[in-house]
């Protein structure tokens, strides 16, 4: 945890200059800061000369060096005040920056790393390790670096004038930082656990609030709006209580320092007095040890936060760099070629997988898909159909044996042309909080409005566009929430006709969708389909009578193979589905098809 901070470090190599100009505006600021009092030192021994006569302060100096004493305060004060607004400018720039970069590449490592990696995450901690945990290394960056070597700058300068002037006095003035110091470590330490625990309740309170509005639909449904209230309440409580624990610790910190301080400049003004009755001490010299005091008050006492914010950046880059250092299950090899001119041949030779080296998932998986092939991947929940087909993209990568596409193993050649040569239809259709136009084009942005009307057209979703207000600029609510199932289903094949891949990864799930629906997407699956090396995971018999060969899967093992006919003529495996669970939709297709057929016959008779 001690080398994350130095780790951080890093991140300001690519802006040394910047860097360097920060740390030299520091060090002028701080400069001009010890000169101040000095300066006022100065114009009130030489500008007034004061001396103590009959009881009564008189002043004996030269008026007109009051003129320039006071010309030059002034111009300390602005030119200390022109390099503090740098540094400061400097410092936020840098840390904004370095916040930036982060960010980035946060995003850029989540965007390259597989699906096992995501599998393990959850979507809440990783939003809060590039949002909080960032925030709190751009704290340290700027608050415990740069600010801290201002601060480190300040005390030592101003020590060493000190010291200069009247080693006695600054002992005794110095007596009291390491207490005040302390007092504001030890506070910090006490606020530190409650603070991370705030931090921690925001992310939970988020999360409460993130996860009720994104299912709105469900706790209305099940009338569970006084739970949902009660659950949010309870970490709003919890925060609340927090919060109001570190105001308390803080209200009674800062009087007690602020007393300590006054203690402080009380004692350092006796025997500045005591100093000055024997002559070894000016008013002036006091004076600016009282300055002296009054400035670095507030640069000790923050040395308490500092620390809060160095702890805070281990942990937080300790969360930060489980991302940027984990390691890709799936990784391009560095001579990695482009897949070209794909004709869509697709072999899959004795492989084996496993989300585990100890638990694996399939196995002995052989295929062969000469180009245009239509395969059919069956078999009950958990038998392994997914995971076949989400290592074409390599998603994941093969355990055991090989993928190839057009004779080449997938794993050499580059990941964007093997997924750009891949089209895939998910069960879990998604839809971005955009227009309905721009979800089509997502794939293709090139795409001109013709091109994205003419996918629309071939699955059978142009004629509801074109229906709605605002077409294809109509915009879509968040994960297409405003609109149906088979909507939702035909918008996605109609983004992945516009790419126009050579290979087509389906998950046939129409069972939510009526059977009007079901005609139209599976009207919209056939044009998809057409010349293209197809895998469906198939859960309809229509799809499952249209494949050129059925693969039916059992245990990550495929234990049949064949067309329907052939398969159904069996006793095996496909049989037993086929009697459970296709059947009765064979028989709901032969009556949907004598409906239509009767619907057709009578529109024609009544046009006669």
């Amino acid at each position: 945890m001690h080398s994350i901070p130095v780790r951080l470090l890093g991140f300001l190599l690519p802006y040394k200059r910047r860097v360097a100009a920060s740390a030299l505006l520091v060090a002028l600021s701080s400069g001009f800061v010890v000169v101040q009092p000095q300066v006022i030192a100065w114009a009130i021994d030489f500008g007034l000369d004061p001396t103590v006569e009959d009881g009564e302060l008189v002043a004996n100096g030269d008026t007109n060096l009051l003129w320039v004493a006071g010309v030059a305060i002034i111009a300390v004060a602005i030119i200390r005040s022109f390099f503090a607004y740098g540094q400061q400018y400097e410092s936020e720039w840098i840390a904004q920056r370095i916040a930036y970069d982060i960010r980035n590449k946060i995003y850029d490592r989540l965007q390259s790393l597989s699906f096992a990696f995501h599998d393990e995450q959850s979507t809440g901690q990783l939003m809060s390790r590039a949002t909080q945990d960032v925030e709190g290394i751009r704290l340290y960056i700027q608050m415990g670096v740069l600010r801290f070597a201002y601060v480190f700058l300040l005390l030592i300068f101003s020590a060493a004038v000190m010291f200069a002037v009247n080693w006695q006095l600054a002992l005794v003035a110095w007596a009291f930082m390491p207490i005040i110091a302390w007092r504001s470590i030890v506070t910090t330490r006490k606020l530190r656990p409650i603070w991370l625990e705030i931090q921690a309740g925001m992310g939970r309170m988020g999360n409460v609030l993130q996860e009720n509005l994104s299912g709105l639909r469900v706790v209305k449904a099940f009338g569970r709006e006084e739970a949902e209230v009660a659950k949010f309440d309870a970490e709003a409580r919890a925060n609340f209580e927090n919060s109001y624990e570190a105001s308390r610790l803080q209200s009674f910190n800062a009087p007690l320092l602020t007393g300590l301080g006054m203690i402080a400049m009380v004692v350092t003004i006796w025997y500045g007095a005591v100093l000055i009755d024997r002559g070894s001490l000016s008013i002036g010299e006091l004076t600016a040890f009282i300055t002296y005091l009054t400035l670095l008050q507030l640069p000790v006492r923050s040395l308490g936060w500092m620390m809060m914010i160095l702890a805070r950046a281990s942990s937080a880059g300790a969360r930060v760099y489980e991302i940027l250092d984990a390691e890709s299950a799936v990784r391009e090899k560095p001579d990695a070629t482009p897949l070209s001119s794909v004709r869509g041949d697709v072999r899959f030779e004795n492989v084996g997988f496993g989300y585990r080296a100890a638990a694996p998932v399939l196995r002995d998986i052989s295929i062969d898909a000469p180009a245009g092939k239509v395969v059919a991947l069956l078999g009950p929940t958990g038998s392994g159909k997914t995971t076949v087909v989400n290592l074409m993209p390599r998603f994941y990568d093969v355990t055991e044996g090989r993928i190839t596409v057009d004779g080449r193993d997938i794993r050499d050649v580059t990941l964007e042309s093997l997924r750009r040569s891949i089209g895939v239809v998910q069960q879990d259709l998604f839809l971005f909080w955009a227009t309905i136009g721009e979800n089509i084009a997502y794939g293709a942005e090139s795409a001109s409005r013709e091109d994205i009307a003419r996918a629309a057209k071939a699955a059978r979703i142009h004629d509801f566009i074109s229906g709605l207000p605002d077409g294809y600029d109509t915009w879509v609510g968040e994960r297409g929430i405003t609109l149906s199932g088979g909507q939702k289903q035909r918008i996605s094949i109609a983004r992945t006709l516009l790419i126009d891949p050579p290979i087509l990864v389906l998950d046939d799930s129409t069972s939510s969708v009526d059977t009007e629906t079901e005609y139209l997407i599976q009207e919209a699956l056939a044009e998809l389909m057409k010349g293209r090396t197809t895998f469906v995971v198939a859960q309809r018999l229509r799809t499952i009578k249209r494949a050129g060969e059925i693969l039916v899967m059992k245990d990550g093992r495929i234990v049949e193979r064949g067309r329907h006919d052939e398969l159904l003529r069996g006793e095996g495996f496909y049989r037993q589905i086929y009697e459970l669970e296709l059947k009765d939709q064979e028989e709901a297709f032969e009556h949907d098809e004598a409906s239509r057929r009767g619907r057709t016959a009578q529109m024609a008779a009544g046009g006669g």
